[in-house]
């Protein structure tokens, strides 16, 4: 008799034999790679080409391997299948950036023998969550004449880190009667990045007065670090895009080391998985393709968000290839898709916020979110029940465990993803992704049975 009741599964149960458990770990120790080198939009896309490269893909569409690199953020790959392109492409989507602090336009100021850089906050952070922590610099300098020079300052042992000094508990008092909002501006995530004046070892004769005061002294000797090392000045900064980021490897978390911990597992934990399910896709079925853009964490505006029109661009050249005579609306239509995005996990300390029929757990797979948005679905796309039954029946028939997840509770919660910008084209799309602990914060918190759950309903998907 059918079960007539339903129960998520978990996944470590799924993946319990001993084989099984070593091809989880081996999977998992990849991404903890990844995600300790790849923390900025750009140097994710850099990552995901040069593997498609490795493995054949290139920019001739006529290849039936095809990549568009949009200007370092923004990528889109597709795999020709043998089911003809009218039918539509099996796409997942995923965005490439993360919540941090980018230097503004004129960022170098000296304060009280300090000198610091000025910031301002890219996405929905926790700002007090930044203070007092070792910091990294990423990110381009490009001078007047085009050469670019690439930052990466904080990784490596021997680098010196970055950080925002917090305020000391001891004249905090009336800052903890305000509420968070108040109490941590924005204004004040100034990055401290050096402290010693250069002298030149002349000193001024006895009897002639006091040394001429020099304006800005060590904001001035980093200006000199800068330049001795980097050839950067400050008008460079003007046009730079330097972002900050926690330093550090991600980690195992635990006693067991069940847990990843890391910066950035929003949304890279699913374009890693994604790609890692290109590659593995055949040339039976469907076309594939997966797109990773950029901005999602601010709107998903600008040319390399997914609000711009390089989804249709790309549909475009490879429908001009591969079967001149379809039009790429028809593809879009047609198209099936994943919006490949992470969602909030069941916080023990804080059930209180969740519903918890409906939040999703670590360790329980990949969770569907058959609608985002919030306040009463505002800001979602909608999937129709027919989609939702097809691909969780994809998933059944793989023995693949997942689960469904809501972002909070009905008045409390809710949060958007890129999916309503793929049902403007008319396909079919639903989220299907992992749920994290402290999601947007400095050092999340992913399950490795659901970072490896995801890659085989990833996969799954595109080898149906």
């Amino acid at each position: 008799m059918q079960n007539l009741t339903y129960t998520p599964k978990n996944a470590w149960k799924s993946f319990a034999d001993e084989t099984e458990l070593a091809q989880v770990a081996k999977f998992v120790e990849r991404y903890r790679e990844f995600l300790s080198v790849c923390k900025t939009e750009r140097e994710t896309i850099a990552y995901v080409e040069e593997r498609l490269r490795a493995e054949g893909f290139s920019d001739d569409p006529q290849s039936g391997m095809y990549l568009a690199n949009l200007r370092g953020k923004a990528l889109f790959a597709a795999r020709r299948g043998t089911i003809p392109l009218s039918e539509g492409l099996s796409l997942i989507a995923a965005h490439a950036d993360s919540p941090r602090l980018d230097f503004k336009q004129r960022p170098l100021v000296e304060q009280a023998n300090v000198a610091q850089a000025k910031t301002h906050y890219y996405g929905g952070i926790r700002k007090y969550q930044w203070l007092s922590r070792p910091l990294a610099i990423h990110g381009v300098v490009v001078r007047e004449n085009g050469e670019r020079v690439i930052i990466c300052l904080g990784e490596k042992p021997e680098d010196p880190v970055f950080c925002v000094a917090d305020l000391l508990p001891h004249l905090a008092q009336k800052q903890m009667e305000q509420n968070l909002r108040e109490a941590f501006d924005g204004e004040k995530l100034n990055i401290v990045i050096g402290h010693k004046q250069r002298f030149t070892g002349e000193s001024e004769e006895e009897g002639q007065g006091e040394e001429k005061k020099e304006e800005n002294p060590i904001k001035k000797a980093v200006l000199e670090l800068l330049y001795e090392h980097l050839q950067i000045a400050e008008e460079d900064l003007i046009t730079a895009e330097l972002e900050v980021v926690p330093a550090g490897q991600a980690r195992y978390v635990g006693f067991d080391r069940a847990l990843i911990g890391a910066y950035g597992h929003d949304d890279r934990i699913c374009v890693f998985t994604a790609l890692e399910a290109l590659l593995a896709s055949e040339h039976l079925g469907r076309s594939k393709a997966v797109i990773f853009w950029d901005k999602e964490e601010i709107g998903s505006d600008g040319a390399t968000g997914a609000s711009s029109r390089f989804l249709g661009y790309c549909v475009e050249s490879i429908a001009k290839a591969w079967e001149p005579e379809i039009s790429p609306p028809q593809v879009l239509l047609h198209s099936q898709a994943i919006s490949a995005d992470v969602t909030a996990a069941l916080d023990p300390d804080y059930q209180d916020l969740h519903e918890k029929q409906n939040a999703a757990q670590l360790g329980f797979g990949p969770c569907f979110s058959k609608f985002t948005g919030s306040r009463g679905k505002y800001g979602a796309s909608d999937a129709d029940a027919e989609y939702f039954a097809f691909v969780r029946g994809l998933l059944n028939h793989a023995k693949i465990p997942w689960q469904v997840a809501e972002l909070g509770k009905v008045d409390t919660g809710g949060g958007g993803t890129v999916a309503l910008f793929l049902a403007q084209w008319g396909m079919q799309v639903i989220d299907l992704g992992p749920a994290l602990l402290a999601m947007h914060s400095p050092f999340e918190l992913a399950s490795c049975v659901d970072i490896y759950s995801t890659w085989l309903a990833y996969t799954a998907f595109l080898n149906r």
